[in-house]
């Protein structure tokens, strides 16, 4: 009987990870290059830290905040990064959809408020979390 349980709850697990890769793959932002996704690290992740250090922004902002930083800093992800191309993809798009639930939430303004990087690379995360 145990097994039956232990048998359920991995085909559970398996169907909920593939529902995730499902959605990663529907949600991938195709307008930006892995390339220019890649230069825009460092900045997303002073902005995060930034954002999150922000007291005037909401609560509920901050601890998605931390949570996300915290899913970065982890070395389990969704999709292992030994996968071909979604691999690292995952975490690209787990950051856009963060920031687009944070900006939404907080307002473009902050996000621009604590950009470290050039404009360009603004205008180019704008459009990876659709907040143009």
């Amino acid at each position: 009987m145990w097994w039956q349980v232990l048998l359920g709850v991995v085909g559970g697990l398996l169907l909920i990870w593939l529902a995730l890769i499902a959605a990663l793959w529907v949600a991938r932002p195709e307008a930006t290059s892995a390339r220019e996704q890649m230069r825009l690290l460092p900045d997303v992740l002073r902005l995060v830290t930034r954002l999150a250090r922000d007291a005037s922004l909401p609560r509920g902002v901050r601890w998605r905040l931390w949570g996300l930083l915290a899913y970065l800093a982890l070395p389990i992800d969704l999709v292992p990064d030994f996968i071909p191309v979604i691999g690292y993809a995952d975490d690209a798009i787990i950051v856009a959809l963060a920031l687009r639930s944070v900006a939404r939430r907080a307002g473009r303004e902050a996000i621009a408020r604590h950009w470290p990087g050039t404009p360009d690379g603004l205008a180019t995360l704008e459009r990876l979390t659709g907040v143009a």
